[in-house]
């Protein structure tokens, strides 16, 4: 009896850490590190954007990735003035370490002088890069 106790214990509590994993995941929001944070196009090896740039970092087996890389490449065709950069997040890691990046799919939205203005960590949904835009303008 004392073991289907303890597995409906653990069940328990790992499904509720999956259910709040879940929930934050993807999320564009604006995180308080990243105030004062400026990307430039050389550190970034591609062109800001006019309005606003997406900044993706992925690995090579993020599957995730890949459906960011067609969401935020959707984004930045729809919305005038947007770029859109995926950074190899094994290749930069001096980069990474300095941005704190502690997984991949992450995005950085930044304004168009390079400021970060907003971040996603997880698969964000195009809604949420779109109102993010809004905000980074």
């Amino acid at each position: 009896m004392t073991g289907l106790m303890v597995c409906v214990a653990v069940l328990a509590a790992a499904s509720a850490y999956g259910v709040l994993h879940r929930r934050h995941g993807g999320r564009v929001r604006v995180r308080g590190r990243d105030d004062g944070r400026r990307l430039d196009a050389a550190r970034l090896g591609g062109e800001l954007g006019e309005r606003a740039t997406l900044v993706q970092f992925s690995s090579a087996f993020c599957a995730p990735c890949r459906a960011t890389r067609r969401t935020l490449g959707e984004v930045a065709e729809m919305v005038p003035g947007v770029t859109h950069i995926e950074i190899d997040a094994e290749q930069h890691l001096d980069l990474v370490r300095e941005l704190d990046i502690l997984k991949t799919p992450t995005v950085l939205v930044l304004d168009a002088g390079g400021n970060v203005v907003r971040r996603a960590s997880g698969q964000p949904r195009k809604a949420d890069v779109i109102a993010a835009l809004g905000k980074a303008v």
